[in-house]
C-alpha cells in the first residue's frame, strides 16, 4: 500500500514538472515567453495594466545609478523607451542585449531609460546586472515602486514607447523579438 503511494507521488511530481516546463516554453507566463514571438500576457492582463496608447505618459523623476536625476513625461527633444525591469527576471536578461544594441543604434535619436523597480530587487544585484549586460544607458532606481505604480505595472519587463510630445505610442508587456522591437523603435523615431 505504501509503495503505491510513492508511485502516485512520483507520477504527480513528473506531471507537475512537465506542466511547468510547458508553461515556461510559450504558455502564459507573467514574466515573459521563451519564443519571444508573442507578448507574454493575455489581453485581460494588458487591459488591467492601465497603460493606453494615445494617453499622456505619467511624469516622474528618479535618480540613476550614476547619481544624476532623470525626468520622464512631457515634451522632449527625442522620443523615449522606458524599460521597467528587475535583475532576477529571466526575460529581462533575454532582452538586455537587444536594448543595448538599440541604444547604440539610436543614440542620436532616442532616449532609453532603464527603470529598475528596486523595491523588488537588491541594489547589489542591479549593479551586477548592469555590469554583466554592459548597460550603456541611464539606469534609474524606483526604490519605492512609485513610477512602476504610476504605469500600473503588471509584469517584468514592461517597455513603454513615448513620443516627443510625451504621448504613449506603444506598450510591450513581456518580450518581443529583436526584429519586432527594432521596427517599433524605428517607427517611433520617424514620428
Amino acid at each position: 500500500m505504501r509503495r503505491n503511494g510513492f508511485i502516485l507521488l512520483g507520477i504527480a511530481l513528473l506531471l507537475g514538472v512537465a506542466l511547468y516546463q510547458n508553461l515556461d516554453k510559450g504558455g502564459l507566463s507573467l514574466f515573459g515567453s521563451a519564443d519571444k514571438q508573442q507578448p507574454s500576457l493575455s489581453a485581460t492582463a494588458l487591459a488591467k495594466s492601465g497603460l493606453k496608447p494615445g494617453a499622456a505618459a505619467p511624469s516622474f523623476t528618479l535618480t540613476g545609478l550614476d547619481g544624476k536625476t532623470y525626468q520622464v513625461g512631457g515634451k522632449r527633444d527625442k522620443p523615449m523607451l522606458v524599460n521597467f525591469w528587475a535583475s532576477w527576471c529571466d526575460p529581462c536578461k533575454e532582452e538586455a542585449p537587444d536594448l543595448v544594441r538599440m541604444a547604440d543604434k539610436y543614440s542620436q535619436s532616442l532616449d532609453i531609460y532603464s527603470v529598475n523597480v528596486t523595491m523588488y530587487d537588491q541594489l547589489s544585484k542591479v549593479k551586477e546586472f548592469v555590469q554583466q549586460y554592459k548597460i550603456n544607458f541611464p539606469v534609474l532606481l524606483d526604490e519605492k515602486e512609485a513610477a512602476y505604480r504610476m504605469y500600473n505595472g503588471v509584469a517584468f519587463p514592461t517597455n513603454v514607447l513615448i513620443d516627443r510630445d510625451g504621448v504613449i505610442q506603444d506598450i510591450i508587456i513581456g518580450t518581443v523579438s529583436a526584429e519586432q522591437l527594432e521596427q517599433k523603435l524605428a517607427d517611433l523615431v520617424e514620428m
